[in-house]
């Protein structure tokens, strides 16, 4: 409906769809002026080819050119219509009865020019109508904007949405397909891998076993030697003076020699291999051990049996404290009695450790020892710069290069199997298997100095 102040205005600021006044004007191609609003409306439910309202030619844009123009146009068009309307609709004030053509912004309420003076409005701003209703029109004009804008975007997402949501089953079901496809890929790359890794270790051993036996041998027969020369120092011992003198510094510089060219036992390390995905599973039982400091038991036995492999007989003698704290073993707080549990201890570059787990009963005791049963144990050992690893129980070495950093324990306690992993190589150490689990298992660390 066109309203009582657009009845008074020129046809040509007059919008032909809303019949008023334009609001944000804008021209369309074939030269018809109309509301931007109004077309809007008018086109956003309309067939993809838009069209011109009175016309009906083409028109797929909107010349946004003209609007300024248009604009300028209504305003000064408005301003000399202004003073035709009747004035009950400028709002009479009953009080003086002339028209309010004031604005309080303190307490937004319309003011004729004589209560725009009074004690109450004298030290209030005040504005002409026609100044803040244009100032307001501005911002609403924003706002429609903007709310259009946030409209379009909305129908481009219903669109967006609307499409994934009919593709949606067929994707899923494509994927499940190509899903389907990879697993015996991966299925068939881990058997290769694992083909390759046992195919290599069984190379490397074979190497190492040759290398071992060829430095059995030169042992063997260095020891020969050894005992020929020392029964040639013997000899020379018992000869007559002049006789020894003739012949002793041949045998001497023999014997210097050959004990310059004493061969070492040879310390074989197997290559540790990174299985793919193996981190990955087992960080999905992962857990986060805390200690115990309630449990003083220090395990004495079984530390001073490790020291006794770290020092050899020659040096049993070296002074032992027991209560200095790095010799001191802890107790993790968690024990476990069922499912699959992985986690990580941190050994840095220490080379004396203890990492496992124990029957719970063993925290009351103190007299485990290396060939206690129900103990489940990696130990790392130094002695003399090289770096020896064993399990037990039972007690048996590990031929490998020693793990640094992280060692990720895992338990499987259903399956009777507990894991060690060099968690910076993604390898395996060792793991016990087949094991029968009956009793509470509780985690156990004792680390020297990193």
């Amino acid at each position: 409906m066109a309203s009582a102040s657009a009845q008074c205005l020129p046809t040509e600021i007059i919008c032909s769809i809303c019949k008023d006044t334009f609001t944000d004007p804008a021209t369309i191609r074939c030269g018809h002026r109309f509301c931007t609003p109004c077309l809007c409306l008018l086109w956003e439910d309309a067939p993809t080819v838009t069209c011109c309202p009175v016309c009906k030619a083409a028109s797929p844009k909107m010349d946004l050119k003209s609007t300024i123009l248009a604009k300028k146009h209504i305003r000064s068009t408005g301003n000399s219509v202004i003073c035709q309307l009747p004035g009950s609709a400028k709002q009479m004030c009953r009080t003086h009865q002339v028209i309010k053509l004031y604005f309080c912004e303190a307490d937004k309420s319309l003011l004729c020019l004589f209560c725009s003076r009074s004690t109450g409005h004298a030290t209030h701003e005040h504005y002409s109508v026609m100044q803040v209703a244009e100032h307001y029109r501005e911002h609403l004009l924003m706002q429609m904007k903007s709310i259009w804008k946030k409209k379009q975007e909305n129908q481009r997402n219903i669109k967006k949405v609307t499409n994934t949501f009919r593709a949606w089953e067929g994707f899923i079901n494509l994927r499940l397909v190509m899903i389907r496809a990879e697993y015996p890929k991966v299925c068939q790359y881990l058997q290769e891998e694992k083909q390759k890794h046992l195919e290599m270790l069984a190379i490397e051993g074979t190497v190492i076993f040759q290398r071992l036996n060829r430095n059995v041998a030169r042992m063997i027969h260095m020891g020969k030697l050894l005992r020929k020369i020392y029964e040639e120092l013997k000899e020379m011992c018992l000869k007559a003076d002049v006789d020894m003198l003739q012949g002793v510094e041949d045998t001497m510089k023999r014997s210097q020699l050959m004990q310059l060219y004493i061969p070492q036992p040879l310390d074989p390390q197997l290559s540790t291999w990174t299985i793919t995905g193996m981190l990955e599973r087992l960080n999905s039982f992962r857990v986060y051990i805390t200690l115990d400091g309630k449990i003083r038991n220090g395990c004495v036995p079984l530390i001073e049996a490790l020291r006794r492999l770290q020092c050899g007989p020659v040096h049993r003698d070296v002074p032992w404290d027991a209560a200095c704290p790095e010799n001191t073993p802890t107790w993790g707080a968690q024990t476990f009695t069922a499912g699959k549990h992985y986690w990580e201890v941190d050994v840095g570059n220490s080379g004396d450790w203890v990492i496992g787990l124990c029957k719970e009963s063993w925290t009351s005791r103190n007299d485990m020892l290396l060939n206690s049963e129900d103990i489940f144990l990696l130990l790392c050992v130094s002695k003399d710069g090289h770096f020896s690893l064993f399990s037990t129980f039972p007690f048996l070495p590990h031929y490998i290069q020693r793990p640094q950093g992280y060692i990720g324990v895992f338990l499987d306690y259903e399956c009777g199997m507990i894991s060690f992993i060099n968690v910076a190589r993604g390898s395996l150490i060792c793991n016990f298997l087949s094991r029968s689990f009956s009793f509470p298992l509780r985690p156990f660390i004792w680390c020297g100095p990193k």
